[in-house]
């Protein structure tokens, strides 16, 4: 009987194919470097675009050696509800409209308001 047979082997356990003749994918190692020192290196693809910065496993932010750090972008700043309700409305307005709502609730519950 065949060395190669399938017989008693778990399927996707173990491959049949050797490796001989197989060549891996250009790669480049880059290295970047926190502002405490820690090096950190990092494998890329030889044609992967290289990022200016990188975040260690530690959690700080890392700089790509012989590069420069990317200013800050000119991302919009995060919206909040209450900032898009002041779009729309003054505090005034908001105002008028809770005491509105404040008189419905009270108006439905029996309730009277002494001012």
């Amino acid at each position: 009987m065949s060395d190669r047979s399938l017989r008693g082997m778990r399927l996707g356990a173990q491959s049949m194919e050797t490796e001989s003749g197989v060549e891996p994918a250009p790669r480049q190692r880059v290295e970047y470097r926190c502002e405490d020192g820690e090096q950190v290196f990092v494998t890329f693809a030889a044609e992967a675009e290289i990022p200016p910065t990188w975040v260690s496993k530690t959690g700080k932010e890392a700089v790509l050696v012989n590069g420069e750090k990317p200013l800050d972008s000119n991302d919009k700043p995060v919206r909040t509800h209450w900032d898009m309700l002041l779009e729309r409305r003054s505090i005034e307005e908001l105002e008028q409209i809770l005491e509105d709502r404040l008189n419905e609730l009270r108006a439905r519950r029996g309730e009277r308001r002494s001012a």
